[in-house]
């Protein structure tokens, strides 16, 4: 029978004894003392919880027990987490019978630390520790600061800006925000004071982060990563050097209560409109290529729920040709996860989702999530995905790009020999479903249509001019193109 824990069945008494220490598992002598057990138990808690082991000495990895320690130390042992720690975590005894390596029948006392997921576990002595590996390293300055951040003890939204005016903030922003509230008639300083916007220190009175965020007049003089960038990829996949295949690349810097219509009004004009034939009427149907709600309210949760005090981050919307992507700075916040999102709501940024639910953006109950999978679903397009990176969450939105390629390609085969439409690429395609349908489309008419630029319709149009695929009939203003005949090919 092998020995080792019941709560954890990868610690058995060989991997206690013989494997390195990682960033789940420590071992202690049980000549250790209490106190110095602290900050272990801080670095479990603040990380993704562990195990210390306590009767292997660290560094001969002898099997030493704990019977020698006596009953009182070993009781402190079991005690540390409440002693030594504020607050305390959650977390489990075991007592593992063993045969020391004097070959006397002795025990090791194992506890299991359970990460926290909303409170900073700090020592008695008011130092904070976070596992890194190996390592129980003192959390300081900016590294406590985020780390506090993360575990909501600490909300950089309301915290005071030490450098915004009154005068920073945006008079017809604050003015739309008082109609909203029904305070139209209220002094703006007694709104922004009630609603939490305005905090005193001493004798002055500051901002909050989250005024500055929804209200500043220029959102980039006090915050770089208000932000969103759009970034449409020519492809499927982003190329560098040579071969760099972005086609469109554009920022949108405005605080939160313009940022959301002013995303939503661009990525608009840069989503594609796919045409396709109904069988029965024989009429030409334009749909979007993704619905609207999933990706706009993408943007929306990414904006209320992002992490704010991320340095340097800043939300990115990437258009592949088979995908939209929404990357937000910032895990999951607390409880949620990417399994459980669709039902459980929590809010990293409690005070700017107020204001973004006042604003009809955010709703409640997390109808939103599940509006994105059911409209999706009603589409027939892919169920969408969140994935969760070390610090960013992304929801990916797929169209059906390939289920339309193989629907475009049967059409093509009435206006082309099967064998030539074979020969050519989905770009080509493309052009030519577009140009059978609509032919007196003008290359910038096609170059929407496609979401290509203008140089690469030229091109592929030559090519297909050369190649005596398609011809130009009459002028250039109101030609149309014609699909040659290829039938006796």
């Amino acid at each position: 029978m092998t020995v080792g824990s019941r709560l954890n069945p990868l610690l058995t008494l060989e991997y206690m004894r013989n494997e390195s220490e990682n960033k789940y598992f420590d071992r202690k002598s049980g000549k250790i003392r209490m106190a110095d057990l602290g900050p272990h138990i801080s670095a479990f808690a603040n990380a993704d919880g562990g195990t210390l082991v306590i009767g292997i000495s660290d560094d001969k990895r002898i099997l030493e027990g704990i019977n020698s320690c006596g009953e009182n130390k070993i009781n402190e042992f079991i005690n540390a987490p409440k002693e030594c720690c504020r607050p305390m975590p959650r977390y489990r005894e075991e007592f593992i019978d063993i045969i020391n390596d004097d070959g006397n029948p002795d025990k090791l006392l194992l506890l299991h630390i359970e990460a926290s997921t909303d409170h900073v576990i700090r020592t008695s002595n008011d130092r904070t520790y976070l596992r890194i590996g190996d390592k129980s390293k003192e959390m300081l300055g900016e590294n406590l600061r985020n780390l506090e951040y993360e575990k909501g003890s600490r909300h950089f939204e309301d915290e005071i800006n030490e450098y915004a005016e009154f005068d920073d903030l945006d008079d017809e922003l604050i003015n739309a925000y008082k109609k909203r509230i029904g305070a139209e008639d209220v002094d703006t300083h007694q709104v922004l004071s009630a609603r939490g916007f305005i905090i005193r220190r001493g004798d002055r009175e500051y901002l909050t982060n989250a005024a500055v965020l929804l209200f500043a007049k220029n959102i980039l003089k006090f915050n770089m990563n208000c932000r969103i960038r759009f970034i449409r990829i020519d492809g499927r996949q982003m190329q560098v050097g040579d071969k760099y295949n972005v086609i469109k690349d554009k920022s949108i810097d405005e605080p939160i209560l313009r940022l959301v219509d002013a995303a939503k009004s661009f990525i608009t004009d840069q989503l594609r409109v796919f045409t396709r034939q109904d069988r029965e009427s024989g009429r030409f149907i334009e749909s979007p290529e993704y619905p609207e709600f999933p990706w706009y309210e993408g943007i929306i949760n990414a904006v209320a729920h992002r992490d704010y005090a991320a340095s340097g981050l800043f939300i990115k919307v990437s258009m592949y040709d088979d995908r939209l992507e929404i990357e937000s700075p910032g895990r999951f916040p607390n409880i949620i996860t990417a399994d459980n999102i669709m039902y459980t709501r929590f809010s990293r940024n409690k005070t700017i989702s107020r204001v973004m639910t006042e604003f009809e953006w955010v709703r409640e109950l997390n109808e939103g999530v599940k509006k994105i999978y059911s409209d999706m679903d009603e589409a027939g397009l892919p169920e969408p995905e969140y994935i969760e990176t070390p610090n960013t969450v992304r929801l990916i939105l797929r169209n059906n790009i390939d289920e339309r390629t193989a629907y475009r390609t049967k059409a093509l085969n009435g206006a082309l020999n099967e064998a030539l439409n074979e020969a050519l690429n989905e770009e080509e395609q493309t052009i030519i479903k577009i140009v059978s349908q609509v032919p007196q489309a003008t290359q910038r008419e096609i170059a929407d249509k496609t979401g290509f630029s203008r140089a690469k319709v030229q091109r592929i149009m030559k090519k297909l001019i050369d190649n005596k695929i398609i011809m130009r009939e009459g002028s250039k203003k109101s030609g149309v193109w014609k699909i040659v005949n290829h039938s006796d090919m």
